[in-house]
């Protein structure tokens, strides 16, 4: 009963910290807001959350990242495969080493594989982190592109990397051909496994829904299903469930294009999905926010035991680490960024332009924000050795990864406005006509199967010409359609403006729903039939404000 209550307890947290999010003048990024409420409620509630680590794991990191693989826009991952895998693998790997050594220097206590659990765990950034503190300065869609193709693999290869410091903590013991052989294991067993289990899984499903029908709540609880097997059978065989929870949320879009899914249960699964990452993201964040208080009594007890006596050491290390991987990040972009404009230059490539502005590379460094995947790795470190004495420095391990993760998160919010400010970025090329071209391949299509439906429905009918004259008005509205889209640009400028007619539009559809519930609320309709009317009109709003956001 007392774990049930507490689960209730941080999920009114979590409500508490959205509204408060949006009550703000200065309009903080949630999660700091979560934050500071979990450290308020650690402090005056004296609430202590002990969780199994594994179990925290295994709770909430494979949902999270099969999300993020099922989103994240997949010819833009391909496209910058080369900058992403850079990010994710080459700079993970740097961070790993570099940071691992100046921190065992910096704290000569902390052993050297803690130490370079701590570089593992502060490696992996946040895109929904990034994403939360930058509404005041929206990040151009190819550099966030890339931010969330680095977040999704970095995951993967940083908390692989936190694994094999642990084993290395455990046992004393480590070996680079071992490692090696193991990382090229878990890496491509997992990847396999999560693909295998995503199209499997939804491929029985579909099978099983075309013989015996199917309905939305079971197609969406398969979906919460799927990154929970992967992991785990994943891990039963020792490979990657992290990679494995990633690869299934990535296959999870191909097996959707490959079968058929209704429209309304598409609608009801992301709606499940936005609520459960909301969730999930709030839930770790106000936990660190509650375990702050004790974790940093705890860390200053650790910096005590090292010699120093003011705690203020504590922030200086802080300082320190969040420094390092500001430097390494920066110069990692830079230097890439170099060898990607000499390779284009070899190959003649007209379009490579010059090296970008300094704030370009800046503000890629500053989008590095940690997050839930920081924390939850901070938080899978064991609580003992193996002869049960305690964990080296586990706490002070806890406390410089919260610390990484708050000023991560207050120097994006600080700082990304300021970079991007005024900053004029070349526009991206071909998204707006292959935009153009699928809508007129599916105008054509519709035309196509009403000119196909009317026949067979009027054949026989002694009214042949009222499904005539239907199809001929459903028709005229796709034909003005594709003539918009087959226009030239200064062509569709005498149309009128597209943004002046989508804005008057939503403001009538929305009018359209403010009369309806009116309606019911004097009690002349009913309420269903006023919640039926307000779904419909709910779509088309949903629509149109996409269409803003294009």
């Amino acid at each position: 009963m007392q774990i049930v209550t507490l689960c209730l307890f941080l999920l009114l947290a979590v409500v508490v910290s959205g509204i408060a999010s949006r009550m703000l003048p200065s309009a903080l990024p949630r999660p700091l807001v979560q934050i500071a409420l979990g450290a308020l409620i650690g402090m005056v509630a004296h609430v202590r959350v002990e969780l199994d680590p594994e179990l925290f794991f295994l709770l909430l990191v494979p949902p999270l990242l099969f999300l993020d693989g099922w989103r994240i826009p997949k010819d833009e991952l391909f496209r910058d495969r080369g900058a992403v895998l850079g990010l994710a693998l080459g700079l993970v790997f740097l961070t790993v080493l570099g940071m691992g050594l100046f921190v065992h220097w910096l704290i000569p206590a902390m052993p050297l594989g803690v130490a370079f659990a701590l570089a593992a765990v502060v490696s992996p950034t946040d895109p929904i982190a990034v994403s939360a503190v930058a509404q005041n300065a929206p990040i151009p869609k190819r550099m966030m592109h890339i931010l969330e193709g680095e977040a999704l693999l970095n995951d993967a290869s940083g908390l692989v990397c936190v694994r094999f410091a642990i084993a290395a903590v455990l046992t004393g013991t480590f070996s680079f051909a071992d490692a090696a052989a193991t990382f090229a294991w878990m890496a491509i067993a997992g990847v396999a496994i999560g693909v295998g289990v995503a199209l499997g899984i939804v491929a029985t499903k579909s099978a099983f829904a075309r013989r015996f029908g199917d309905e939305a709540g079971s197609n969406i609880l398969v979906s919460l299903l799927i990154p929970f097997a992967a992991y785990l059978l994943a891990e039963h065989i020792h490979a990657s469930g992290v990679l494995a929870a990633a690869a299934a949320g990535i296959a999870m879009t191909f097996a959707d294009a490959t079968t058929a899914v209704a429209a309304g249960t598409r609608i009801r699964r992301r709606a499940v999905w936005d609520m459960l990452q909301f969730t999930l993201n709030g839930v770790i964040f106000v936990l660190l926010g509650e375990q702050l208080p004790e974790v940093f009594v705890r860390a200053r007890d650790t910096v005590t035991s090292t010699g120093h006596v003011s705690p203020c050491w504590l922030a200086v290390y802080v300082i320190a680490v969040v420094a390092g991987l500001a430097i390494l990040r920066y110069g990692w972009v830079w230097v890439s960024l170099q060898f990607t404009l000499l390779r284009a230059r070899r190959r003649n490539d007209t379009t490579a332009g010059e090296s970008p502005p300094r704030r370009i590379i800046a503000a890629m460094s500053c989008a590095g924000a940690r997050g839930a995947i920081t924390l939850a790795g901070a938080l899978t470190l064991p609580l003992s050795l193996a002869d049960g004495t305690p964990f080296p420095a586990r706490d002070l391990v806890i406390f410089l990864a919260s610390g990484v993760i708050l000023s991560s998160l207050v120097i994006a919010a600080v700082a990304l406005p300021l970079l991007l400010r005024g900053l004029s970025l070349p526009p991206e090329t071909g998204i707006g006509a292959a935009r153009d071209q699928a809508r007129l391949v599916a105008a054509n299509a519709a035309i196509a199967e009403l000119d196909r439906v009317q026949h067979r429905m009027a054949e026989g009918r002694d009214d042949p010409d009222r499904f005539t004259d239907v199809a001929a008005r459903l028709m005229d509205q796709y034909r003005e359609r594709i003539d918009s889209l087959s226009s030239r640009p200064e062509d569709r400028a005498r149309q009128g403006d597209v943004k002046i007619e989508r804005d008057m539009r939503l403001a009538a559809v929305r009018a359209e729903r403010n009369a309806i519930f009116d309606l019911a609320r004097r009690r002349e309709i009913g309420v269903e039939l006023a919640e039926q009317l307000g779904r419909e009109l709910d779509l088309i709003d949903a629509r149109l404000s996409r269409q803003g956001l294009a």
